[in-house]
């Protein structure tokens, strides 16, 4: 039993080091500024990234580089020119055509109710939040509307990397903001939702939809081509890069048009953001003056018009992140120093630290911190199989029943293991490790196997979830990936 249990649990781990996690790193390929291209490399490392697109903004003009690949079935390098989702930095972008209306006009007093008089609020206090409120994070609403399905879905793409959002539209937007509640109002928390909606509010304010406001106010001025919000038929942009989270597991593309003012379904390039960013450095944008900080948030960070303004030191760094499923985007400036910084990736790794390293700013980034949920799930969970083995060798009672619903139970936490894992932090071979562990348990298990009743109660109904809920489970998120 013991050589069987051995020979099982190093076979199964070694077999099991060909598909254990494989964290992205940064390839050879290289494009652009060879100087900038070494500073980003530095300031990256090699972990947690497939490839990397930076754009300096200086006295001299904007200088590009591009570290590693795009990803995908065709991996290319990537630069200028390569489309990643953006993210957040569009709240950034929606706080400007605040600005550029309230040029020409608009309050930014003005009320959710004056602008969607359609909605049917259930709390009418939302009715009376303003533009402005919205815009800097002070509205009351909720980050997003929390309901079972919302709750099922983020737990779907965390395990599988589908879309949590779907193809979501405007008016379900809209039908969120009517059921949902104020919470501290004029204290500053960041909301998803408040963004989306301000975006609607105010294409409906210019009679137009909000891909159409943002191209003729912001994009086209700029000369910002590359710069698009996706319909859920449009293809995605040619040359895109592949997102993927910080295990390499592919993620499908967030669609939720909707939701467009907050980041939903917009794509750029460093190219175009680039431009956006010396614009407003220069005070020549279009609703340039959203990036005036308006109102605190804490000591060292103020809001003005979806910009924030962090102190670092002596130093004032304007700025707005982004992180999607795949893809994590940072957009910053230093305008007493007249520099800036855009930095796009495809993995959902934080390249805050990366752009703010550039800017020559060393305090890190939430990114450094080992995220200790993920370092749990990827011990814990890789051992799962533990158990199983324990009482394949100490357990005289055991059942087929119950070494079933162990196997299954571990096998499923295994799987989980190897998507919800920190394996940028965890050696990835302790995953096949666990696997090993498994193999030797149910090896064990299996030498005894004949002389195991099926059950060691009589059986009745309650006999049965123990094997049969994480068989559901695995077919069930199984199905989920292979859609």
């Amino acid at each position: 039993m013991k050589v069987i249990t051995l020979v099982s649990g190093l076979v199964t781990a070694l077999l099991a080091l060909l598909i254990a996690p494989a964290p992205p790193t940064l390839g050879p390929r290289t494009t652009g500024d060879p100087a900038l291209a070494k500073l980003v490399r530095q300031a990256a490392g090699e972990q947690g990234y497939r490839g990397l697109s930076v754009a300096m903004i200086g006295d001299g003009g904007i200088t590009h580089a591009g570290v590693g690949d795009t990803g995908g079935p065709d991996p290319r390098p990537v630069g200028p020119e390569t489309a990643y989702e953006l993210g957040s930095i569009a709240k950034a972008a929606t706080g400007m055509l605040l600005a550029d209306l309230a040029a020409d006009g608009l309050s930014p007093d003005t009320q959710l109710r004056e602008l969607l008089p359609g909605v049917r609020f259930s709390d009418p206090a939302v009715g009376t939040v303003t533009l402005a409120e919205l815009s800097s994070h002070r509205s009351g609403l909720p980050r997003l509307r929390l309901t079972p399905m919302t709750f099922a879905r983020s737990y779907v793409s965390t395990l599988t990397g589908a879309d949590p959002y779907g193809a979501q539209g405007p008016q379900a937007v809209l039908d969120d903001l009517a059921a949902v509640s104020l919470r501290d109002r004029g204290t500053v928390s960041y909301s998803n939702l408040g963004a989306a909606v301000l975006g609607l509010a105010l294409a409906e304010h210019a009679g137009t939809d909000y891909a159409s406001l943002l191209r003729t106010r912001i994009l086209a001025p700029l000369g910002m081509d590359a710069t698009v919000v996706l319909a859920p038929q449009d293809p995605l942009p040619a040359g895109h890069a592949a997102g993927q989270d910080e295990n390499g597991r592919p993620m499908d593309p967030w669609r939720d048009h909707g939701s467009a003012g907050a980041g939903g379904a917009v794509w750029s390039t460093t190219g175009d953001i680039a431009k956006l960013v010396r614009a407003v450095m220069e005070g020549r944008a279009p609703g340039a003056d959203a990036a005036t900080p308006r109102f605190t948030e804490k000591p060292d960070r103020r809001i003005g018009y979806g910009w924030f303004t962090t102190r670092h030191g002596e130093r004032d760094i304007t700025w707005h992140n982004g992180a999607t499923g795949g893809f994590s985007t940072y957009a910053a400036f230093d305008r007493a120093a007249g520099r800036g910084v855009v930095v796009m990736g495809n993995t959902s790794k934080s390249v805050q630290s990366v752009g703010l390293r550039l800017l020559g700013v060393s305090t890190p980034g939430d990114d450094e911190r080992p995220p200790i949920q993920a370092l749990a799930f990827a011990i814990l969970f890789s051992f799962a199989g533990l158990g199983l083995l324990v009482s394949a060798f100490h357990n005289p009672r055991l059942d087929r029943l119950s070494v079933t619903g162990r196997f299954l139970w571990a096998a499923l936490f295994l799987w989980l293991a190897h998507g919800t894992g920190g394996w940028s932090f965890v050696p990835p071979f302790v995953w096949a490790l666990g696997a090993g562990v498994l193999a030797a348990g149910t090896a064990a298990a299996l030498t005894r196997w004949r002389a195991m009743p099926l059950s060691g109660a009589p059986l009745t109904w309650r006999s049965w979830p123990g094997p049969a809920l994480p068989a559901v489970l695995l077919i069930a998120f199984g199905l989920a990936t292979a859609l």
